[in-house]
């Protein structure tokens, strides 16, 4: 345990209450309490993950801002005439944010006498999950390879990187209505899913009832009735349906049981994917989606115990 990451840490005690969680639905003998436990238990494991994913995401973004500042302290003091090993060394002293931490790690690594393109070799592994500072390392070591005019190579590169945040950033500003879209978009998509239970509900459940002492139950019931009473893999989605109804103390007899757990489950998907295509319209990157992802799935699932407590939905 003691050489493990914090977030191995963090992941490893989840999955051990998602499997705890599992047992006891498993021992309960209900099939309402082991979809319950399951959806808990997969939550309880994959919100985590995309926190620290995210976390990491913006800790790389917020490196990637600061390295120009760390390349124009190199251009001075390599124009200054001191080598590149001895110019990090000294930018070590700085505070450069998140960055601090990679620069002090290469510094170490100089001061111990250790081969400055391995130093920056190395240091490019740690940045690869970032295309920008993985490309200026690559950049850095080349012309450290070639024996080019480092200073000048390092300004250049400087300028580009702020050029190429600046650029980012007014595209960021020009998308912003089309993340905002996303949002309406999902609220729209509830909206519309409530339209349609009130049109089509009620006509279902009419159909299923008896009508002038002839039945047509077989027309439109419940299409998870017989999974009330057996259990198997094609059972799997309304179980998760009956699941969602007990989550919001729906009865899972009815028909509108089977609509509102198709409704939230696609609403849920909906808000995640959306949220997903948010972050690659806003910051090409999907990673960046987890945030939208996160609002989304939360605010659809308040929206949905309000709509539910109102009986306009699953009732």
């Amino acid at each position: 345990m003691n050489g493990m990451t914090q977030e191995r840490k963090v992941l490893l005690v989840c999955i051990l209450i998602s499997a705890f969680l599992i047992l006891v639905g498993v021992l309960s003998g209900d099939e309402g309490v082991f979809g319950n436990t399951i959806i808990l238990s997969a939550f309880i494991i994959i919100a985590p993950y995309l926190i620290f994913n995210y976390i990491s995401f913006v800790r790389m973004k917020e490196m990637e801002l600061r390295f120009p500042n760390f390349l124009r302290d190199l251009v001075e003091t390599t124009r200054a005439g001191m080598p590149l090993h001895k110019a990090i060394i000294f930018a070590s002293r700085t505070d450069y944010g998140p960055l601090s931490s990679e620069i002090k790690k290469m510094a170490n690594q100089l001061t111990w006498n250790v081969n400055i393109l391995t130093v920056l070799n190395q240091a490019k592994e740690r940045l690869k999950s970032s295309k920008m500072l993985n490309r200026a390392m690559r950049i850095i070591i080349e012309t450290y390879k070639s024996g080019g005019k480092m200073d000048e190579t390092l300004d250049s590169l400087s300028r580009t990187m702020i050029t190429l945040q600046d650029t980012q950033k007014e595209r960021k500003s020009m998308l912003n209505q089309y993340v905002v879209a996303m949002y309406v978009i999902s609220v729209v998509f509830i909206g519309i899913i409530v339209g349609i239970n009130w049109l089509m509900v009620p006509i279902f459940q009419s159909l299923s009832a008896p009508t002038a002492g002839i039945s047509v139950g077989g027309v439109m019931e419940n299409p998870c009735s017989v999974c009330l009473q057996r259990s198997g893999p094609e059972c799997m989605p309304c179980n998760i349906y009956f699941s969602i109804c007990s989550m919001f103390n729906v009865k899972k007899e009815g028909i509108s049981c089977y609509y509102l757990g198709l409704f939230f489950s696609i609403s849920m998907i909906q808000a995640v994917m959306g949220g997903l295509v948010a972050g690659q319209i806003g910051e090409e990157s999907v990673r960046a989606g987890i945030k939208h992802s996160l609002i989304l799935s939360s605010m659809t699932l308040g929206i949905f115990f309000i709509l539910v407590r109102l009986h306009w939905l699953g009732g």
